[in-house]
């Protein structure tokens, strides 16, 4: 069984920032590529931003220049820091991680409970 556990989501002011956890526990052999996506109302759930097992990342130009996102491996979490937070930036933000198990042999992905991001005045 794989765990992901999100944390750090709120309610922030236009321009505001916060900073997003995703702690992956369980019965982990290694984990792959690991990602934040987020779901709007009304549309469609989008890639915020992905990082590779290597630390390539990679951010929609919607994000870019205002989102971070990093991971650390020793402690299999992936984080994202949001600055300069804008009213469209509301959403629920899920965290992915592809995930090899000691019970599977390939990489499988995993989805985190998700946590509602508001940005509002």
């Amino acid at each position: 069984q794989v765990q992901l556990v999100e944390s750090g989501g709120g309610l922030v002011q236009p321009g505001g920032s916060l900073r997003l956890s995703c702690a992956a526990s369980g019965s982990i052999r290694s984990i792959g590529a690991m990602g934040w996506y987020r779901q709007a109302p009304g549309k469609q759930r989008e890639l915020v931003a992905g990082i590779s097992s290597a630390g390539n990342t990679d951010y929609p130009d919607s994000v870019k220049g205002r989102f971070t996102i990093s991971r650390d491996n020793a402690k299999n979490t992936v984080y994202l820091q949001m600055n300069s937070l804008k009213p469209e930036d509301t959403a629920v933000y899920h965290c992915n991680a592809q995930v090899r198990t000691y019970y599977r042999n390939t990489y499988m992905p995993y989805w985190g409970q998700g946590t509602q991001v508001t940005v509002s005045s």
